[in-house]
């Protein structure tokens, strides 16, 4: 509708220059026609630049006011252009990683991705959320780590068959209805694409930084690229790019293959002008710690998987500290 108005609007304006005047003087009425044709562009030339001040206001009016969440010092998206890539997991060995690293920090765990929620899955956690006396829900912990999600609220193979409108207010309850207590970081793991979900979050709550996850393949970082894109369109500043499965290694032989390519998403992250976080390895013992709820980051701390994790949170701190400076 507010596109609709605005091309009318500019219409209106384009007709009053064109149409003559009432009130030129007849020194003006007798001026010659490139004279005629000066005056007219310069008479678009301010109404374009008032209607682009007009539309800068409406658009500022119409944006939803961010809003902190309650006890939560920085939000940091996990995001990426499209799914399988291996986001959630990365989102929640990243959560790991930031208290390994550091145990004085306290980090949250936020499932975004409402129709599909993998969080309950890899921290191991079930059950429904209890009810503060503000009616607030509190979050489920494994791990030391608070996590919320969608599937806390819904039977494990219960489809989650809602419109855009249910999604957003789900979104909502999410953000403003859990009692986080205090947290210096609270991760999100954010569904895949760029849709209602990612412009909901990043405009309604003061977002520190965006982390882009993909795999080195062309394909993926395509959609990655879409993503990166977006934050910087909302004004959210994007932390840097992870590659992900960035090689396999055979157990066997140690034969090292890039099965998705090779540095796909280090040289996009050198187009795109931002930070590259790490590369993290296509190995067993991701997938099955994954599939068993037990991350990598705590259920085999020495291995070398687990130190890219950490690797990971290490550069998005940096980036943060960059960022806030």
């Amino acid at each position: 509708m507010a596109q609709l108005t605005y091309s009318r609007l500019s219409h209106l304006l384009r007709l009053s220059v064109n149409k003559p005047s009432a009130l030129r003087t007849r020194t003006e009425i007798n001026l010659g026609p490139a004279c005629c044709v000066q005056f007219v562009r310069c008479q678009r030339s301010v109404d374009s630049k008032a209607l682009q001040e007009r539309q800068k206001q409406h658009m500022a009016r119409g944006l939803p006011k961010q809003k902190p969440i309650a006890g939560v010092k920085q939000v940091i998206v996990v995001a990426s252009g499209k799914g399988g890539v291996g986001k959630s997991t990365t989102a929640v060995n990243l959560a790991l990683g930031l208290m390994a690293n550091n145990p004085s920090k306290s980090v949250g765990l936020l499932d975004a991705d409402v129709y599909g929620p993998s969080i309950p899955k890899l921290m191991n956690l079930k059950g429904n959320p209890e009810l503060s006396d503000n009616n607030l829900m509190i979050p489920l912990t494994n791990y030391g780590i608070p996590c919320m999600s969608m599937g806390f609220l819904v039977d494990d193979v219960a489809p989650i068959v809602w419109r855009g409108l249910m999604v957003m207010s789900a979104i909502e309850k999410l953000l403003r209805q859990v009692d986080w207590g205090s947290l210096d970081y609270l991760v999100v793991d954010m569904p895949p694409g760029t849709g209602d979900v990612q412009l909901s979050i990043s405009q309604n709550i003061p977002v520190a930084g965006a982390v882009i996850v993909s795999t080195p393949q062309d394909i993926a970082l395509l959609d990655a690229r879409r993503g990166a894109e977006m934050f910087r369109k909302v004004h959210v500043p994007v932390l840097g790019l992870v590659q992900n499965m960035s090689v396999f290694q055979c157990p066997n032989c140690n034969h090292q293959t890039h099965i998705f390519g090779s540095d796909g998403a280090r040289q996009l992250a050198d187009t795109l002008g931002v930070q590259f976080l790490g590369d993290v390895p296509l190995h067993l013992n991701i997938r099955e710690m994954s599939d068993r709820g037990k991350p990598v980051v705590v259920s085999s701390p020495d291995s070398p998987e687990a130190e890219a994790y950490r690797k990971v949170a290490s550069a998005v701190v940096r980036r943060l500290e960059e960022v806030n400076t």
